[in-house]
């Protein structure tokens, strides 16, 4: 897909890439310049490391929302992906 850089240095993001990325208006974005290549992804969720009986549970700093179960089942189906295409 194409798309273009406005003069205020806006790219829009075409709507089938948001949607497969899940990045929805007001996400947090990194923006980094790597051997030639723009690379653009969520920024990470900032955590505390919180201690719950005897586990450590990554705790989100500033309030979210919750996961969904549909979320949850893509995330796992990608991962999967992921798995079998480096196989």
């Amino acid at each position: 897909m194409k798309s273009t850089i406005d003069l205020s240095g806006r790219l829009v993001i075409p709507k089938a890439i948001r949607k497969i990325a899940g990045l929805e208006p007001g996400v947090p974005l990194e923006v980094r310049w790597r051997e030639g290549v723009v690379e653009i992804e969520p920024a990470p969720l900032p955590v505390k490391l919180t201690k719950r009986g005897r586990f450590l549970v990554a705790v989100p700093e500033k309030p979210t929302t919750s996961l969904t179960n549909e979320t949850v089942k893509q995330t796992r189906q990608q991962v999967r992906h992921g798995r079998s295409a480096s196989s």
